[in-house]
């Protein structure tokens, strides 16, 4: 092992692996990779082009040994830098998520690495075997690039393939949406139709028009969906448990339900509807770290009531509300909500 610059040579420094230096490092803020076979840049970052606000935990395997850190916010269009100076790994691994007003996370997860993660910001020195309150998921390797100012870089990206501009407007569309402004389509396309949403949602929050070009904005976006509306459904979780909860809507034709949302204690949540439904309904449950539904005198912490709809334990949507158990999904108690004032809050606490 070379010396670094500045050290003398009988100078005696305690050595540290590469674990240990990448565990050692910035809290948990950014992300940034290095292999063994690249080159010694300063640093590397993570830029998102997508139209979520996402969470980002990074894997590195080094000598047999796997650690994980995260979460590591990043806004769409935004670059954070993770893990400054070099770090040298047989592979790095990166697994994203989006933040929970988006509801189930869009982002596939193609990955054949199952590595542990925790709810909240975590490092784990040993991510292939999970304790209690940690979760398997699926990290997929990356190979960084080297950009214009000699650091490394990794993009998160969706299939549109914006480019920095257009993911930013994109997602500022996507959070008026689930606010409940017409800003559709999601199309990072400026125009008179996102433009009027974008000026009814300021003008409602008392904001001035340059606090759109803030480095803040997407916070402040994100703490208005997650603020009881006088229209639209709101779900507010009033308890100490996260919250996933799921939506149904009837058109008149069919019965679609989507799920799961995921609402943190003490927050509130719109989810998504678009168009004028002619009913909505509802079903919500609070589970622990372990993502196990919370039971109390043995009965599951729910929130809903008597209409049969299908739903699964991850991520779906579905038109079919027959043969639920046929299909892969099982059939779950809805409940109706009313929405005859135009605006509904459905507040879960405990009993």
């Amino acid at each position: 092992m070379s010396a670094r610059p500045g050290t003398e040579l009988g100078e005696r420094r305690p050595r540290r692996s590469p674990l240990t230096r990448f565990l050692m490092t910035l809290p948990a803020a950014a992300v940034s990779f290095v292999f063994s076979s690249a080159p010694a840049f300063a640093d590397l970052k993570i830029c998102n082009r997508m139209s979520y606000v996402v969470e980002a935990a990074i894997g590195i395997d080094d000598k047999a040994a796997t650690a994980t850190r995260g979460w590591f916010r990043i806004d769409p269009a935004t670059c954070r830098v993770v893990v400054q100076g070099t770090l040298i790994a047989d592979r790095i691994l990166l697994n994203a998520r989006a933040l929970g007003v988006y509801g189930a996370s869009p982002i596939p997860q193609n990955g054949s690495d199952m590595l542990c993660v925790a709810q909240d910001n975590f490092v784990i020195a040993a991510a292939r075997q999970c304790r209690s309150g940690q979760t398997q998921v699926a990290f997929t390797q990356v190979t960084p690039t080297q950009g214009a100012d000699g650091n490394l870089v990794s993009y998160l990206a969706e299939d549109s393939e914006y480019d920095d501009e257009q993911a930013r407007l994109a997602g500022i569309q996507r959070l008026l949406v689930i606010a409940g402004y017409d800003a559709a389509p999601i199309d990072g396309v400026d125009g008179p139709k996102t433009q009027a949403a974008l000026a009814a949602f300021l003008k409602s929050r008392g904001l001035p028009a340059d606090i759109v070009s803030s480095p803040n904005f997407f916070k402040t976006m994100i703490d208005a969906v997650q603020t009881p509306s006088a229209t639209g459904l709101t779900w507010c979780n009033d308890t100490p448990h996260k919250v996933m909860a799921a939506i149904a809507t009837d058109d008149g034709k069919s019965v679609t339900s989507r799920g799961w949302y995921r609402i943190d204690p003490r927050t509130c949540l719109h989810p998504d509807v678009t168009g004028q439904p002619k009913q909505i309904f509802s079903f919500a449950e609070a589970i622990d770290a372990d993502n196990r539904v919370i039971k109390l005198k043995d009965r599951p912490l729910n929130w809903g009531g008597d209409k049969q709809l299908c739903t699964r334990e991850t991520k779906f949507e579905t038109v079919e509300q027959t043969d639920c158990g046929a299909r892969g999904f099982g059939a779950t108690g809805f409940g109706a909500v009313d929405m005859s004032s135009g605006g509904k809050t459905l507040r879960f606490a405990m009993p």
